[in-house]
Order: C-alpha cells, then sequence, then structure tokens
C-alpha cells in the first residue's frame, strides 16, 4: 500500500510541475506577440466532398451539416443510424438515452467533449439527451479507441470512444464576429430557442458563447395493449437550460490554449413504465444540475516534440423524488452530488519519419456524497499511464498501446473496494494489399475493462464492494473501399467489419425477491457480429444531387456462464441481431429533401429468451425538408421535420413506450 501511495504521489507532482511550467511559459508567449494577419486570394472550391474514411480503426462520423438531414435533436438521435450502436431510449423529449456499442454495455463506452471524458463515477453512463446538438461541429464514434496516439491516457481506456467536437471560431479582420440566432418548436409543446456568439478579440484571442433553452410538456399519444385504442403519456415533462462558454488562443496552428465553461440545469418528469389495465401515473421526478469547467494547451515544436496538457474540475449533482415510494416516510428523496479533479499530460514524438511515439499520464480523484443513511461516501483515486508507438512500414502501418491503471478508494464508512493495478494491451494494423490505395485491409486486438461504479460497490443494500472488473477482449477484422469517380456517381465509400467480443466477470443485478437483490460477477458473454456501411452520391442533372447512405449490423449476443443454466446460449437483453438504417436525399440550389429509416429484428429484454419477455421488431421512419437562403446577405435556414412519419406503435425499452407521429419546425439566422 505506501508503494501505491508513493506512486501516486510521485506522479501527482510530475502533474504539477508540467503545469507549473505552463504557468511561467504561457503568459511569455502572450506578451511577445506580434500581428502577423495577411491576406490571401480567395479560392472557390466546388465539387462532392467524399467522406472520410479512418482505416485503421473502424470509425463513424456525422457533422452539423447533416444533421437536419437525420431529423437528430440531440446527440442520441445523431448517432442513432451508425452500425453496430443499439440506443436505449425511454421515449419524449426528456426521456434518458445511453448508448451501448457493439453488444457491450453503456459502461464500455466514454464520450468526450472536446477531447475530455464527460466522466460519471456513480453509474458510468452519460444520458446523451442532455448533449443538445446547438454548439456541436462534430460526432466520431471508435471502435477501440481514436487512432492519434497523442492524447489523454482516458482515450485509450475503453472499449469504444463517442468523441463530441464543438464549433470553433473561424473569423478575419473583416468578420470579427458571428451571430446565430434559432428556435426549434414543435410537438409535445417542444420550444428550444438558441443563441451563439463567436468573437474574434484580436489576432490571437477568440471566444464563442451558446445558451439554449428547451422547455416542452411531453405530452404523446400511444398505442396500449396492442390494439388500435391509444393513451396519453403523462409526467414526461422537461425544462432545461444550458450555457457553454470557450476561449481560444492561438498563436500558430502548433501552439494553442482553450478554456470551456459549461453548466446544465434541468427539471423533468420520469413517466415510469406502461403497465396495461394500471391506471396509475407515475410523479417521479429528477433533477440534474451540473457544472464543468476544462483546460487544454498543445504545442508542437519545428523537431516534432509535441505536448498536450489537459485539465478538468466537475461537479455534478442529481436528484430523484418519488413521492409514492411505499415506505415510513411516504416517499423516496435521493440526493447525490459527485466531484471530479482531473490533470492529464502527454508527449509524442517522431523518432524517425515513419515512427512515432507518445506516453500520457492521466490523474484524477473522484468522490460521491448523498443524503442516504450509513452512506460510504465512496473517493477513488485514479492513474492511467500509457505507451503508445504508431510505425509505417510501406504498405503496412501497426499501432500499439500499453495502458496501465491504478486505481486506489477509501471510504468513510463500511468496506472499500481493493486496490487495482491493471495493464491493459492493444495492437491495429493495417495493410494496402495493392498498388490502389483505395482498398486496404483493417485489424485490431484491444484488453480493457470497466471498472465497477460507485452505485455497483455502495448502493444502499445491493452494493458489492467485493465485485471485480468487467474484462472484454475485442478482435476486429474489416475492410475499406473508396473512390471518388467523375461520372454520373461522384463517390463511393464501403466499409466492413467483422468483430469478436469476450466479456468475463459480467457484473449483473441478481433478484432475490421483488424488492431485493444484489449485484455480483455472475456472467460471461460471447458477442460475434459484422458492421457493414454504404455511402454514395450521384449528380442527377446540373442542379439536382442524390446521396444514399446505407448501415447494416449483425449482432449475435449470447450468455456463455453457464452450460448447465437454462438461459446458457441465450440472446443478451435488448440485443436484436438484425439492424438497418437508410438515409436518401436529394438537393437542389438551397433545398434539400430527406428521408430515414431505421429497422431493429425483434429482441428480448430479459436473458430467459421466453414469449412474454419477447419485444417486437419495429420500422421508423422521419423525413425533413430543408431550405437555406439569403436575406439582405444574412444565411437563413428553415426546416421542417416529421418524425415516426408513419406513426408505428413500437418499444425501445420494454413498457416505455415511443411518440407516435410527431412535427418540428425549425428556423435560424446567421449575422
Amino acid at each position: 500500500m505506501q508503494k501505491g501511495t508513493h506512486y501516486l504521489k510521485c506522479s501527482y507532482q510530475l502533474l504539477l510541475a508540467v503545469w507549473f511550467c505552463l504557468a511561467i511559459y504561457f503568459p511569455l508567449t502572450i506578451s511577445a506577440q506580434t500581428d502577423t494577419t495577411k491576406k490571401i486570394r480567395e479560392v472557390t472550391v466546388t465539387g462532392a466532398s467524399m467522406p472520410q474514411i479512418q482505416t485503421i480503426i473502424p470509425s463513424q462520423q456525422i457533422s452539423a451539416s447533416d444533421f437536419s438531414r437525420y431529423n437528430a435533436f440531440n446527440v442520441a438521435d445523431a448517432i442513432r443510424d451508425f452500425a453496430g450502436v443499439i440506443l436505449k431510449d425511454y421515449g419524449g423529449i426528456g426521456g434518458l438515452k445511453t448508448v451501448s456499442v457493439r453488444g457491450l454495455s453503456a459502461n464500455h463506452t466514454a464520450v468526450l467533449y472536446d477531447g475530455l471524458q464527460i466522466n460519471d463515477a456513480e453509474n458510468g453512463q452519460v444520458d446523451l439527451s442532455k448533449l443538445n446538438l446547438n454548439n456541436v461541429q462534430q460526432i466520431t464514434l471508435y471502435n477501440g479507441q481514436p487512432p492519434v496516439i497523442c492524447m489523454p491516457a482516458r482515450s485509450f481506456a475503453s472499449a469504444s470512444i463517442l468523441s463530441v467536437k464543438t464549433v470553433q471560431p473561424s473569423l478575419s479582420t473583416s468578420k470579427p464576429f458571428q451571430i446565430t440566432a434559432g428556435i426549434k418548436t414543435g410537438s409535445f409543446g417542444l420550444v428550444n430557442p438558441y443563441l451563439q456568439w463567436q468573437q474574434r478579440i484580436n489576432n490571437n484571442w477568440a471566444f464563442v458563447i451558446n445558451s439554449y433553452l428547451e422547455n416542452a410538456d411531453g405530452r404523446y399519444k400511444f398505442k396500449t395493449g396492442g390494439g388500435d385504442s391509444s393513451s396519453t403519456r403523462n409526467n414526461s415533462d422537461i425544462n432545461a437550460k444550458q450555457a457553454d462558454g470557450a476561449l481560444y488562443w492561438t498563436k500558430i496552428d502548433s501552439n494553442k490554449f482553450n478554456l470551456h465553461v459549461n453548466y446544465y440545469n434541468s427539471d423533468r418528469g420520469l413517466p415510469g413504465a406502461v403497465i396495461l389495465y394500471n391506471p396509475s401515473v407515475s410523479r417521479s421526478r429528477l433533477w440534474n444540475r451540473d457544472f464543468f469547467s476544462q483546460a487544454g494547451y498543445e504545442h508542437i515544436w519545428a523537431n516534432s516534440l509535441h505536448l498536450l496538457l489537459n485539465t478538468k474540475v466537475s461537479e455534478t449533482n442529481l436528484r430523484y423524488l418519488d413521492p409514492d415510494y411505499l415506505n415510513q416516510e411516504g416517499k423516496l428523496d435521493q440526493r447525490f452530488t459527485q466531484h471530479e479533479f482531473y490533470e492529464s499530460a502527454a508527449l509524442a514524438y517522431h523518432i524517425i519519419l515513419n515512427w512515432d511515439v507518445s506516453y500520457a499520464i492521466d490523474f484524477a480523484i473522484n468522490n460521491l456524497d448523498a443524503n442516504l443513511s450509513n452512506f460510504s461516501h465512496p473517493k477513488r483515486l485514479t492513474f492511467l499511464n500509457v505507451l503508445a508507438s504508431n510505425l509505417s512500414i510501406g504498405k503496412l502501418r501497426l499501432q500499439g498501446s500499453l495502458l496501465n491503471t491504478h486505481i486506489t478508494e477509501t471510504v468513510k464508512a463500511g468496506t472499500p473496494a481493493p486496490q487495482r493495478n491493471i495493464y491493459s494491451p492493444t495492437l491495429m494494423a493495417t495493410v494496402q494489399p495493392f498498388e490502389n490505395p483505395n482498398f486496404q485491409l483493417r485489424a485490431f486486438y484491444k484488453s480493457i475493462f470497466r471498472n465497477p461504479t460507485f452505485d455497483d460497490l455502495y448502493y444502499g443494500g445491493i452494493g458489492n464492494p467485493n465485485l471485480t472488473p468487467e474484462f472484454t477482449k475485442q478482435f476486429d477484422l474489416g475492410t475499406t473501399y473508396s473512390k471518388a469517380l467523375n461520372g454520373f456517381i461522384n463517390y463511393i465509400a464501403f466499409t466492413a467489419d467483422a468483430y469478436y467480443n469476450h466479456v468475463d466477470n459480467k457484473i449483473v443485478f441478481i433478484p432475490k425477491d421483488a424488492y431485493n437483490g444484489s449485484i455480483q460477477n455472475f456472467g460471461k458473454a460471447d458477442i460475434k457480429g459484422v458492421d457493414a456501411s454504404l455511402k454514395t452520391r450521384a449528380k442527377l442533372t446540373t442542379d439536382w444531387k442524390a446521396s444514399v447512405s446505407v448501415n447494416y449490423s449483425y449482432q449475435q449476443a449470447l450468455n456463455v456462464t453457464d452450460p448447465a443454466s437454462s438461459i446458457y446460449l441465450n440472446q443478451l437483453p435488448y440485443t436484436p441481431k438484425n439492424t438497418v438504417s437508410l438515409n436518401a436525399g436529394i438537393d437542389h440550389d438551397h433545398l434539400g429533401v430527406y428521408y430515414n429509416q431505421v429497422i431493429s429484428s425483434s429482441r428480448y429484454y430479459t436473458n430467459d429468451n421466453l414469449p412474454y419477455d419477447y419485444i417486437s421488431g419495429y420500422s421508423t421512419s422521419d423525413a425533413s425538408v430543408v431550405y437555406r437562403f439569403l436575406v439582405k446577405g444574412k444565411p437563413l435556414i428553415a426546416s421542417f421535420e416529421a418524425n415516426n412519419l408513419f406513426d408505428k406503435s413500437y418499444f425501445v425499452v420494454q413498457s416505455y413506450p415511443m411518440p407516435g407521429r410527431s412535427f418540428r419546425f425549425s428556423f435560424q439566422i446567421t449575422i
């Protein structure tokens, strides 16, 4: 234990020393800056841009220009078409939304916000419905880990990474500011005004400020009992607000600093499960009040030495109220507060032209407080160290990393989880088998784990401090093909990957009776699947263009825990074997018309796979019309969206009906 404490102390001192050097260096560089602005001749580029394909690691991407064509309102909506993605959606405007990738639980997917993880040590899952798209520039999903090696160690520490990149200022002396204002309104009483202000302060400094309000009553019709009768969803209202400010300093492209401050506040109803012939209406409510501040500095020297520093502090407050809970108080009023302090330093260097290495170290302190009696009040110290390398030999590119995770926990009451010290290797490769670079093969292996959350370990009555991490081994073999064309077809891009994931020590809740149970390491899972994606675009006439995108996923996710068990080789809960998504659109000058469809096969909501656990498959369709135009030189965008166009009745989560047909109108102006 003394050795571990010494390890933490030395690493922490190293981080403080690095930041101290930065604090001295950075003001000096600011005071020495000079105006180096130069005007260059404007160049106009026309043509269809081919989607970028990441060859060494499977990834999928969507940009802000495509959000409207997918009828996306938040981050969860934007990625629902991605291959291998399963969203748990509890329905409605304010419904909770979490993502699982390739059959693994949501705890295995890390969400990065401008490169730094949104961490929830309490339950390990990020509610994607809280991430509004008004400030998002690009969203990328990486299987395994991002392909760059100079990044925080946390980016190596999950089975998949969902990276959210926000809007950054792109201004000039002739246009020193930009203001974008808009509003979205529609079904369920939705009113969502938003405002963005970009400002160039001087040659090196600029800022972006974003804010939005979101109000909706959340009342929507749904069909009951499998027939034509309908009911109205109640207690699904939301009142949310968010403010985000970002300050940027750039001397040159290789010398940058940024500071982000983000505040989110929401009050929403939790409508609860719909139980046939039970007319009771849930009155449960959930309040979130989250704050974080993060800063980053990047410097690349002429000799290729690359330094990346990041820091973050956050506080999240959650209150859950069930006024109808049957206990002595006649209600359940639980309040949780999390704090995190996080530091990261990464250094990379090109040893030779085709070989670079990196080292990153992260340090985090997490604690959780609650108003529960006999609560453990846990505190977690986490150190991550990772050594990575990227090597190119002819047509072969190799990338590898070795991650060390060291975790120590303390509690004020009860028994703390034991100390962890785990090594996790990753190896990736891509090869160009022919002279033509359009076709490439890729493969990767990654061994990773997810540590038990505070709820898993310490939640009153069911938490188990003796839990071990949930280990996952990932294998992937795939191919990519992309080609730009000059004829009727502008381009074609195709990817296909076969994968195998094996999970050991799966953390599961084992019920004892209707009200009690325990959390245990009691599970193994084998997940085999295929992800395939095809994108193409055609020039119909001089003014008309058409684009099509198709994603397909096959997942066989089986319980392989106990051959003698009745659930052995049963499909895991909420895992459809087949999903297909289709997006098609036609663009003509300023007008775009788009159609989106998602098809999911049937699944079960328990591992028993019995008839009464069965959830039918579904197919939903959305459509949108977007018109972009100028009024006195000011860009305006108006869009109309129809969701669940054919008014289908379906469930994503059992007993939580999804909305029927709904509409949304958006209007935005930029000055």
